[in-house]
């Protein structure tokens, strides 16, 4: 639950703003408060803000800056400002911009004067950087779960249908008879992938800008090092102007976020026709599809539907980001408190579509007699003859031809190559014996490709194996 959720907000303005009010000499417009606020968004950054308070104030103490009665009353002030916060019971101020202030101004009004030296040595710029990487770097442990939790959904479904053939496409057309497990494990291995890219933008988010403070450091003897291992971070940003204006990792983080949404969105778009009368392949559960409204036949395959829109959302926020910082100046501008509400978008639709997919994947069915159907059509064990007549001693493009005058009598004829007599294939070469037919069934074909990666159902037990120790990792 965020802290939208359990807060209010109080929209009224204020005359000055405590934290920069001195240099002003009147109050800010009403509109221009509220428009210029973040105050109503970045709430759910509220348990990430005070874990970098908490840190900032131990490290204050440790270097002699901040008295231990000071950090000790601060500790606890924080404390009582989250329990507030969860119960509902905060008073948000849109006067008072953001989260940083108003959990600031909240612990001066409880603690007194030494809730205003925790400001001490650090700016709001340095400081929402910093919230903003707790923030997602907790996010990206939580979607590599979930992304672990549908990898795991996939092996289980590939391994009860590691020999159940259906037909495998290029161009949507058929093409060669594949196992239905091989076609999730090939699934699988794009979330690997995407797993993958999304550790390694984990180690790039993992940096800490705290003590950058506003662009140029500041004059107080602080221990960034200390700050970071207090945080996690491994290590502190080495150049404050960089530090406090950097986004890239909001951007990568978004375009592995807009790959993985990508492969859920092609992943959909199988389930989507794999579930249409035209293909009939596989059934999924009732509670995952809706009905229509005036065609009561009808079952919609919805939540596959609605992760391959959500795709486009994701891809628009990559594009928002981008553009966002392609003109930026160094150090820290104000446009930069656009990047928040894409990001948290992007991470709760990537965590929606994957929980999605996690709890439905597992329960989907298979109907193999109209797969099998539909690998008998489109003479899907061309290629397979083809290879015979090569190993029979027939050069590839005089073997390519021999198959393509067999095809042309099976398309006349209305029949697969397997359902032609001997004598009839024997009338396209005779180096075709009876034998042929082995490698003509549908089973002969998946079974071989027996080699690393393909298709044959002991090699799929064997890359279900490697799967499993995957996930378990």
């Amino acid at each position: 639950m965020t802290a939208q959720n359990h807060s209010k907000t109080n929209v009224s303005p204020a005359s000055k703003n405590q934290a920069w009010g001195g240099r002003f000499t009147e109050s800010t417009d009403a509109f221009v408060a509220e428009f210029t606020a973040s105050i109503q968004f970045d709430q759910r950054l509220y348990r990430h803000d005070l874990a970098g308070s908490r840190a900032h104030a131990r490290m204050l103490n440790k270097v002699g800056i901040l008295s231990t009665p000071d950090l000790e009353a601060i500790l606890v002030g924080l404390d009582q400002i989250e329990a507030e916060i969860e119960a509902g019971a905060f008073d948000w101020q849109i006067a008072l911009e953001d989260i940083h202030m108003n959990i600031e101004a909240r612990l001066t009004d409880r603690i007194g004067i030494a809730g205003k030296r925790l400001h001490t040595g650090r700016s709001r710029n340095d400081q929402v950087a910093t919230d903003i990487r707790l923030w997602l770097r907790d996010q990206i442990d939580h979607i590599g779960h979930e992304i672990r939790r549908l990898q795991t959904g996939l092996v289980a479904v590939a391994e009860r249908e590691a020999e159940t053939i259906l037909p495998g496409f290029t161009h949507l057309q058929v093409a060669q008879p594949i196992t239905f497990g091989h076609h999730l494990l090939a699934w699988f291995e794009m979330l690997e992938r995407d797993y993958e890219r999304l550790m390694d933008c984990r180690k790039r988010v993992n940096i800490m800008p705290l003590g950058a403070a506003a662009l140029a450091g500041t004059t107080y003897p602080i221990d960034r090092n200390y700050s970071a291992e207090l945080l996690g971070f491994e290590r502190p940003a080495r150049n404050s102007l960089d530090a406090v204006s950097d986004r890239d990792f909001a951007i990568e983080f978004t375009s592995v976020a807009a790959l993985l949404l990508m492969h859920l969105s092609r992943f959909s778009e199988e389930l989507i026709l794999w579930t249409s009368a035209q293909f009939d392949f596989i059934r999924l559960p009732d509670r995952f599809c809706t009905g229509s409204s005036i065609m009561p036949q009808k079952k919609n395959p919805d939540v596959p539907e609605l992760v391959r829109g959500k795709s486009g959302r994701v891809f628009g926020h990559l594009m928002g980001l981008l553009t966002l910082m392609k003109s930026q100046p160094l150090a820290y501008n104000k446009d930069n408190q656009e990047d928040k509400e894409p990001l948290f978008d992007t991470v709760d639709t990537v965590l929606g579509c994957l929980r999605a997919f996690g709890d439905m994947m597992p329960y989907v069915q298979t109907k193999p007699e109209k797969m099998r159907r539909a690998a008998m059509q489109g003479f899907s064990t061309a290629t397979d003859l083809a290879d015979y007549l090569v190993r029979k001693g027939l050069p590839f493009r005089d073997a390519h031809e021999v198959v393509g005058n067999a095809v042309a009598l099976g398309v006349q004829t209305g029949r697969d190559l397997s359902e032609m007599t001997l004598a009839e294939l024997q009338s396209f070469s005779d180096t075709i014996e009876h034998d042929v037919f082995e490698v003509l069934s549908l089973e002969g074909s998946v079974a071989a490709r027996d080699h690393l990666g393909g298709t044959a159902p002991n090699q799929v037990k064997l890359q279900i194996a490697n799967a499993k120790k995957l996930v378990s990792t």
